[in-house]
């Protein structure tokens, strides 16, 4: 259900698609983000009229009824510190309440966002943000943006991607209980039952359809019945329609994959949802964007994030003393648990991976994501040791842990590392004692961020871990600023 206080972007009809196909902007989404100078009917009305004339030209048209968002010039500024260049960085990417413009949803309280073409908060990059908040003692922010999340739950029922209307039909990987988790270290458990409400109302829209799921009906939203009659999780999106924010891109991979590819705009914005947009991970081919199939898989960091969810729920039902929802919460957590090593754990690979269920079998193909098992301390000992074995003669580089092992293009794939991925893999590898690599892995990746700094004077969004050279890949530019890189650097730079 739309809400008549917000603008959605796509009401502009075929002034919107004019304007994305015609690539007067450089980045599909600065459109989007755009502040429109009166009301999208009467701009559209202008338009029908407008164009008709000889003389008409669409970019005086935008520059007449549209602000476009400004550049990233505050983040350009120099220093020769890295600390001290963080140090601005909280304040240069700090926004604060301000009535809705655009397609923005508006916030109560401050919030950090990404930076570079990320002018808004974004779900799952806000958690690695917040680990450097944390290190950096900016509790007040952190507690702000999860104030913020707790809001867009009430209001909307779930967390979007980000706080903008056209991406409101799907969410990110669901880190709030770890955001919760993070505030309690700080301000003590009773956080957990401050929360409780938005923690029960984040599980209930993951779920959405559980109850409709049968033999015949194996999947509905994001909830999957395995073939033992267990429930997990896919990423999903409420729409198949191309993302306004790469419009273009998706009819061109749409153009590619022909009338042979039913659901293909779904998938791609199920990609999106996944944070991993886009990756060989969800590639069916491995190698091409056409052949994506994001909701046929049961995805692994999902499932270990909603039994971290579930987790909680059982500690904040404790706190709260709340026995019946917490032995509720204990058994879907044991649950899930338990299915998640029965069907994700590949014999062939000798690690975790999505999950086909479709085809009923494991993808036939190792990422990164097998550290999220490692936090979520679900494998066994020898299941840790083959994993660790496995990160480090195969994706451990001169600068740091490999995405993937596939180089075709995607930016969440080889020769590329992130700084999230990082943080996993050095948390989990910690959890089972792996100390001498999980070191490694830190020391690799922060001395990757500080020699990008030197060359660049910046923090980015990825690097290439193979070479040091400027990560590329994907639909856009490497961005810099860079919310998450600043907070893993930092987290690490603290960390023991």
């Amino acid at each position: 259900m739309r809400d008549p206080q917000l603008l959605y972007i796509e009401d502009l009809e075929e002034l919107f698609v004019d304007v994305q196909t015609s690539r007067l902007l450089a980045d599909q989404k600065t459109f989007v983000d755009a502040e429109p100078k009166g009301s999208l009917k009467d701009i559209l009305h202008c338009y029908r009229r407008e164009r008709q004339q000889k003389d008409f030209q669409l970019a005086a048209f935008l520059k007449q009824h549209f602000s476009l968002p400004a550049g990233a010039e505050a983040l350009d500024k120099q220093f020769c510190n890295i600390d001290e260049y963080i140090t601005y960085l909280w304040d240069a990417l700090t926004r604060y309440p301000c009535a809705s413009t655009g397609t923005l949803v508006p916030l109560p309280e401050k919030f950090v966002v990404p930076g570079g073409r990320f002018r808004e908060i974004f779900y799952w990059d806000s958690y690695f943000t917040m680990l450097g908040l944390q290190a950096a003692g900016r509790v007040d922010l952190m507690e702000s943006m999860v104030n913020n999340f707790a809001y867009l739950i009430n209001r909307l029922g779930f967390i979007p991607n980000a706080n903008r209307t056209y991406l409101l039909s799907r969410s990110q990987p669901p880190f709030f209980s770890m955001m919760v988790e993070l505030l309690a270290e700080e301000k003590g458990e009773a956080v957990w039952v401050k929360y409780l409400p938005q923690l029960q109302k984040e599980y209930a829209f993951w779920m959405k359809g559980s109850e409709e799921l049968s033999k015949e009906n194996r999947c509905v939203r994001r909830v999957v019945r395995m073939r033992g009659g267990e429930v997990l999780n896919r990423y999903w999106d409420e729409l198949d329609t191309p993302r306004p924010e790469g419009y273009v891109e998706d009819l061109e991979t749409a153009s590619l994959a022909g009338s042979t590819h039913n659901g293909l705009f779904r998938h791609l914005r199920a990609g999106a949802e996944s944070g991993w947009d886009y990756s060989s991970r969800w590639l069916a081919d491995g190698h091409n964007l056409h052949s994506i199939r994001t909701t046929d898989l049961v995805a692994l960091d999902l499932n270990c994030l909603l039994l971290h969810l579930e987790k909680s729920l059982q500690k904040a039902s404790r706190l709260a003393n709340d026995e019946v929802s917490e032995l509720h919460f204990t058994t879907l957590a044991f649950i899930r648990e338990n299915a998640i090593q029965k069907y994700l754990w590949s014999e062939e690979l000798q690690a975790y991976t999505d999950y086909d269920f479709l085809g009923n079998k494991p993808v036939r193909a190792a990422t990164v994501i097998m550290v999220y098992t490692l936090v979520s301390k679900l494998a066994s000992h020898q299941q840790a040791s083959k994993m660790a074995g496995l990160l480090q003669n195969r994706f451990l580089q001169p600068g740091g842990l490999l995405t993937t092992l596939v180089q075709c293009g995607q930016q969440w794939d080889a020769p590329n590392g992130w700084a999230p991925l990082h943080w996993m893999a050095y948390r989990g590898l910690r959890n089972y004692g792996f100390e001498q690599l999980a070191t490694e892995v830190k020391q690799r990746w922060m001395a990757t961020v500080e020699n990008g700094f030197k060359q660049t004077g910046r923090l980015m969004e990825k690097y290439n871990v193979v070479n040091g050279a400027i990560a590329g890949g994907g639909e856009y530019p490497n961005q810099y600023g860079f919310g998450w890189t600043n907070g893993v650097y930092l987290k690490m730079k603290s960390s023991l």
